[in-house]
């Protein structure tokens, strides 16, 4: 268990003589994998960065798009968006920005160490026409690159330079460079201190081009203190005594003891992210089994009794207490190509699976080993010990191994798990984004190996597809086809709850990610 630091003790420690007037103390389960923006498509990496360092196109909370470093964009022929950006704008250290730093980030986040490149797959090249005009030419037709543009970070080009931080961390191998403790960008706050699973610190960038802007006149944070705390009854504590402004992922259990205090404003909002366990399709056994020789979830027998043996409603309503959705198939609710009806999971038939799995060859079940994180989503430990006793019911004999996210995320992304939770959410609020990253065999978070090429293709086309009615048709056969295939046992779509000190607002998001350059202090 990680020790809680006092955030009051902190703030005071790091304030000088002069203490901030509005400093905003917040905490969650995990701190974010680095500071390098391009380096790791993770939720809370992205939360603790998009403080500081900002995209071409921003979303508000509602998640519609609005202008950020860029004022305009037009697709100019069918490959090619001219994006105009914004004129006056300086980097916290005071260097300009400009479209080379644009082009630059764009280039950087296509590299290979990059864990964004997948989201600009269709993304050819970039190139500079002007100072403050940039054109993105893709492979065809690119109808959501405007979404895409929310997600991408603009670093200074010289300052990369400058650090030897021109190509992106190699999270994967634990590399360690400038940028993984150090930042610099254009948005709203400034990095004071960075100490990793310790604490952040954030100060007010006084030069922030958004001072001038209507949409964040509200916006009164002096100071920004983020602190991880893994223990969900010490993060509890500390939102009770004081010394927390703003919890993002309140423990489900303790949900009713906040609220029913009067200190608190409580949010809640269905969070557009899928919850769900991988299997390990493409070997030839598997490694944590016993089973020798051949691999029992390279059969779609097994992978069905997999999927009835698990009872999501039973999930839902204990685990999570009610605080969920029970999923059928992993696209969430609220994303462009979502369809209600097939958001039906198998039934919950422990004799079914039980014949399935005798029919597949295994009467007396399997052994396999399930990975799962233990501070990363809501309730995460306590449902895969949920599944756990569930898949005994009908033989399958699960050896649990929980660990911190920052253990658990690269045995998928290494490829060397075969049965594993993930959680995903999407980005770009479109099914392409969801899908291009668990449904293709070539994506480093699919780990399932399932292939099915009618479906592969039809994803593939979907990044470059314009015609709506057809795009959603596409979209629709791929959702059935990777939902038919069972490579996953999807288990649910969990509810956001934010908790606020009364005197802070915080707007909720569906994306989970908070944008503190909406905050304030009541005045």
């Amino acid at each position: 268990m990680r020790t809680f630091i006092s955030v009051a003790a902190a703030v005071m420690m790091l304030a000088g003589p002069v203490q901030a007037q509005n400093t905003l103390r917040w905490a969650s389960q995990g701190d974010g994998f680095t500071l390098d923006p391009h380096a790791q498509n993770e939720g809370q990496t992205h939360a603790i960065n998009r403080q500081m360092m900002e995209p071409l196109i921003e979303r508000r909370p509602d998640l519609t798009k609005i202008p950020a470093l860029a004022l305009s964009w037009t697709l100019i022929n069918p490959t090619t968006w001219e994006f105009k950006l914004r004129p006056k704008v300086k980097f916290h250290d005071g260097r300009a920005f400009s479209a080379d730093d644009v082009v630059f980030s764009y280039k950087r986040a296509m590299m290979p160490t990059s864990d964004m490149k997948d989201i600009i797959s269709t993304l050819k090249d970039v190139t500079k026409v002007d100072d403050l005009t940039v054109h993105f030419i893709t492979t065809g037709p690119d109808p959501v690159f405007p979404d895409v543009a929310t997600n991408i970070f603009i670093m200074s080009k010289s300052w990369a330079e400058e650090h030897k931080v021109t190509a992106p961390q190699d999270i994967v191998a634990k590399q360690e460079t400038y940028a993984v403790r150090n930042a610099i960008g254009t948005g709203p706050f400034k990095l004071q201190l960075r100490e990793p699973d310790v604490r952040t610190v954030m100060v007010k960038n006084t030069e922030w081009w958004g001072y001038a802007d209507p949409a964040y006149k509200d916006h009164n944070v002096d100071r920004v203190v983020f602190t991880p705390v893994a223990n969900a009854a010490t993060r509890v504590a500390a939102l009770l005594s004081g010394e927390l402004d703003f919890l993002l992922d309140p423990p489900v259990q303790d949900v009713a003891r906040i609220e029913s205090s009067g200190q608190f404003t409580l949010q809640r909002v269905p969070e557009v992210r899928s919850i769900f366990l991988g299997m390990k399709t493409n070997t030839k056994e598997l490694a944590s089994s016993s089973v020798k020789g051949k691999n029992p979830f390279s059969d779609i027998r097994v992978r069905r009794a997999m999927n009835m043996a698990v009872d999501v409603n039973a999930i839902t309503k204990r685990t999570m207490r009610g605080q969920a959705q029970p999923a059928g198939y992993v696209l969430p609710p609220g994303v462009h190509g979502y369809h209600a009806d097939l958001d039906q999971h198998l039934p919950f038939d422990v004799e079914g699976a039980k014949k399935l799995l005798t029919e597949a060859g295994y009467p007396n079940g399997f052994d396999v080993r399930l990975d799962c994180p233990n501070d990363r989503y809501l309730n995460d430990e306590e449902i895969c010990q949920a599944v756990t006793g569930m898949l005994a019911r009908v033989g399958v004999k699960v050896t649990l191994d929980l660990k911190p996210r920052t253990l658990h995320f690269p045995k998928i992304q290494n490829d060397t798990s075969d049965f594993y939770m993930l959680g995903w959410g999407t980005l770009t609020t479109d099914a392409y984004y969801h899908l291009s990253f668990m449904v293709l065999t070539s994506s480093t978070w699919n780990r399932t190996g399932y292939l099915d090429q009618k479906m592969e293709d039809l994803v593939n086309a979907l990044g470059v597809e314009t015609d709506i009615a057809k795009r959603d048709a596409m979209i629709r056969e791929a959702s059935v086809r990777s939902r038919d295939g069972y490579a996953t046992i999807p288990l649910h779509t969990q509810f956001l709850t934010w908790a606020t000190r009364k005197n802070v607002t915080v707007p909720i998001t569906a994306d989970n990610l908070p944008a503190f350059r909406y905050a304030r202090f009541a005045k």
